[in-house]
């Protein structure tokens, strides 16, 4: 490249406060012209409704998004499979989409399990991962790695909301029905930290495995701790069965009920006499206000369904890593990140959010209680709004991160 247009180049980079990109800019550009995603989700499985086809849909939607808004000079290509909430087959996929297919970024992953089988090959071969529907905090710490970032929600979100609300009302021992594998472990763990700093306790906790029909023995459980809160470690159609179910026991009102993830459609689907007075904590609300409606509706004209914090969560993922791709010119993997790092997040999923040294992208939260059927006044209105839980409280502070990205900059 010719020295002048060499110092032009870095003058924009400077100019748009990406110093240090310009490097990677010039050695890679966009890898044959083209940024190619991969969507690797649940089609079939307990997590196909609040993620599955919905989330390739709000994928999409981003990139025609940014396509009409900033007219990139690259092209983008959208990939989706069905990782069947198997370690072994996501990292497989997305081994040959790595190597054969030539994919950038993965993103969606709904399944700790999986997403941490992924972040590790993305590692070796220099790809970005953005999970949005998995729970463990691992993926930020322990785990954590300089070409992933954690988007949504997380187990200590979930628990900053429902947990510590519910506790600090005076209902201060639990009993858990969790699932039986490392995304429920991860729930009941962000819960617990909530509960016991609001003065609470958990009395005991019965496992059931993932997709399970029947969950009489667990809820027999549950009432016979005479616990305040019965606490749902579990998330999509086994919180759904479970809240089913539970009403069919009589455990409401004698109990209430707290979900550690159950998203709207879970709701849609039980309808709102069973889930009436449901507590629970969310990233995103389709009618909270008019730019959550008008995007929800468009969503709803595909998938005749109002998205899910994961559906809405993947839009934004994708878009701001566009966005990221464009501020960087480059589709490198450490030069995307260090500008998504740099961007504010702003879309119809998060108002000023960002994203931390240690992969984690921080936005405000909402607790949620879940309506009477008499206070609906129109389909899908399931949800009324109790509280705004600030970014700086709904995730864990950057200071008690275990994540070596962060340790080494103290």
């Amino acid at each position: 490249m010719p020295r002048n247009a060499l110092s032009s180049f870095r003058a924009v980079t400077s100019a748009l406060a990406l110093a240090g990109l310009a490097h990677h800019a010039v050695a890679q550009g966009i890898s044959g012209g083209e940024v190619r995603i991969g969507v690797l989700t649940d089609l079939s499985g307990v997590y196909s409704d609040a993620s599955g086809r919905g989330s390739v849909l709000a994928a999409q939607m981003a990139i025609d998004d940014f396509v009409a808004q900033n007219k990139p000079n690259f092209k983008i290509k959208l990939l989706s499979a069905d990782m069947q909430l198997k370690p072994d087959v996501g990292a497989s996929i997305a081994r040959t989409w790595f190597d054969r297919e030539g994919v950038d970024m993965v993103t969606d992953i709904p399944s700790s399990a999986v997403t941490l089988a992924v972040m590790n090959l993305a590692v070796e071969k220099n790809r970005v991962v953005i999970p949005v529907g998995p729970a463990s905090l691992r993926i930020t710490n322990d785990d954590c790695n300089a070409t992933t970032i954690h988007w949504a929600y997380d187990e200590y979100s979930q628990g900053q909301g429902t947990a510590r609300a519910i506790t600090e009302s005076g209902k201060k021992s639990w009993f858990f029905i969790e699932a039986d594998y490392a995304g429920g472990k991860a729930l009941r763990a962000g819960f617990e930290e909530a509960i016991k700093a609001a003065g609470g306790t958990v009395v005991g906790a019965a496992k059931h495995a993932l997709g399970a029909g029947d969950f009489s023995s667990q809820i027999v459980q549950a009432q016979a701790s005479k616990a305040d809160v019965i606490g749902m470690a579990n998330a999509a159609g086994d919180s759904a069965n479970l809240l089913k179910q539970s009403a069919e026991f009589g455990v409401t009102p004698r109990q209430v009920i707290a979900a550690s993830l159950t998203h709207i459609t879970d709701v849609h689907a039980l309808g709102l006499k069973a889930a009436r007075g449901l507590f629970l904590t969310d990233g995103f609300y389709w009618d909270r206000n008019d730019a959550s409606r008008a995007w929800s509706q468009r969503f709803f004209a595909q998938r005749k369904k109002m998205p899910t914090m994961v559906q809405v969560g993947t839009y934004s993922a994708v878009l701001h890593y566009l966005k990221g791709v464009q501020a960087a010119g480059t589709d490198e993997a450490g030069a995307v990140v260090a500008a998504m790092k740099k961007l504010p997040v702003n879309d119809v999923f998060a108002e000023n959010g960002r994203v931390r040294e240690d992969g984690r992208m921080v936005h405000d939260m909402y607790l949620f209680e879940v309506k009477a059927p008499e206070e609906s006044k129109k389909p899908w209105d399931y949800y009324k709004l109790k509280a705004v839980i600030p970014a700086e409280k709904a995730f864990r502070p950057i200071e008690q991160s275990t994540c070596r990205l962060v340790r080494k900059q103290g």
